[in-house]
């Protein structure tokens, strides 16, 4: 009896998984699409990714790091990713010094330079050291996404844009978030490739890239 229930459990957890993830195809691809662009544009002119997660959250995001700073798929050049949480060092002594509430913002007011992009993860959305490093990273001039739980939640609203995924347990939304990061360095790997084609570095160094929008354009408002 045990067991049925289990593997009921199991088929509903695997539906589940695959609704979350049909809906992120549905309403969230064309903004990874972005995203992936803008984080093409912001590392290959010398810019950072700083990522930050608690426990489940905190192994996405340096998933997502590593993609970066090693590859994803197709060989290309390394670019600079940072995972807030694996410095332990810096973690353990500002947690002592100044609280657990201000172990990423403390870390993203060293690193971070204006144009540089943070991102936050998180099933719930209302984590305080990661609402305090999203503050920080406003007021320091970074472009600020997170990846999130369902709507409404306070991170969300603190970021200039969230990817918030529609599912029913912690452990659904962290598989989907996992989609979500691959998904990201596919499109980002894409506009790498495609801002290295001869064509359109010639046209980006006259100031118009091969689709005719004036460079100055391209990136949106920070």
């Amino acid at each position: 009896m045990n067991d049925t229930r289990t593997h009921l459990e199991a088929q509903r957890h695997c539906r589940s998984l695959c609704r979350a993830v049909e809906r992120l195809e549905g309403a969230e691809l064309e903004r990874l699409g972005h995203w992936g662009g803008r984080l093409a544009e912001v590392l290959t002119a010398g810019g950072r990714l700083l990522a930050a997660g608690n426990g489940g959250s905190a192994a996405q995001a340096q998933h997502l790091t590593a993609e970066l700073v090693g590859r994803y798929r197709e060989e290309r050049p390394a670019y600079s990713a940072l995972s807030l949480h694996a410095e332990t060092s810096s973690l353990t002594a500002i947690g002592n010094d100044y609280g657990f509430d201000e172990v990423f913002a403390r870390q993203v007011a060293a690193h971070g330079r204006p144009g540089d992009v943070l991102m936050l993860l998180s099933t719930s959305g209302r984590s305080p050291n990661l609402l305090s490093a999203a503050t920080t990273g406003r007021a320091r001039g970074l472009r600020v996404w997170a990846l999130t739980g369902p709507l409404p939640n306070p991170l969300a609203e603190a970021a200039h844009d969230a990817v918030c995924v529609d599912g029913a347990t912690t452990a659904t939304v962290q598989e989907t978030h996992l989609v979500a990061v691959h998904l990201l360095c596919a499109f980002f790997d894409a506009s790498v490739a495609d801002a290295r084609r001869p064509g359109r570095a010639t046209a980006a160094r006259n100031g118009v890239p091969r689709d005719g929008v004036p460079s100055a354009a391209m990136g949106g408002a920070p």
